[in-house]
């Protein structure tokens, strides 16, 4: 898991721009030359280490009219658009970041990570508007 990490974090070193298209255009940051530039950048990155963010993990979705929640009572049972045993959607902010199964430890559950969006995918995925 922490190679991924690694991974995301070098793919993140790269600025965004949208070139005549409006397609996203990758322009590379060259790293920090000097130990100063490396103590700012990680200075930088720390500062946004202890912002809370909300995770989420997703079973499924489906979408249905009005009169049909109103409907529902106890022991009711939805469809949703994932199969049994399909990966699990894991969101940051409701972003798609990983992909993951469910694991039960003690009694609780918990999500073991499979697959990790890596930041362009993120980018094409926010380009493409879905």
């Amino acid at each position: 898991m922490a190679d991924d990490w690694a991974q995301a974090l070098e793919e993140q070193a790269t600025n965004v721009t949208v070139d005549e298209d409006g397609a996203p255009a990758f322009e590379t940051v060259t790293s920090p030359t000097s130990p100063q530039q490396a103590n700012a950048a990680l200075n930088d990155i720390q500062m946004v280490m202890d912002i809370p963010v909300q995770l989420s993990v997703e079973l499924g979705r489906t979408k249905v009219p009005i009169k049909y929640i109103l409907q529902l009572a106890q022991g009711s049972i939805v469809e949703l658009d994932a199969l049994a045993g399909e990966p699990m959607d894991v969101l940051i902010n409701g972003y798609l970041i990983a992909q993951g199964e469910v694991v039960v430890v003690n009694d609780k559950f918990g999500i073991r990570l499979t697959d990790i969006v890596t930041p362009s995918e993120r980018m094409r995925r926010i380009s493409k508007g879905s």
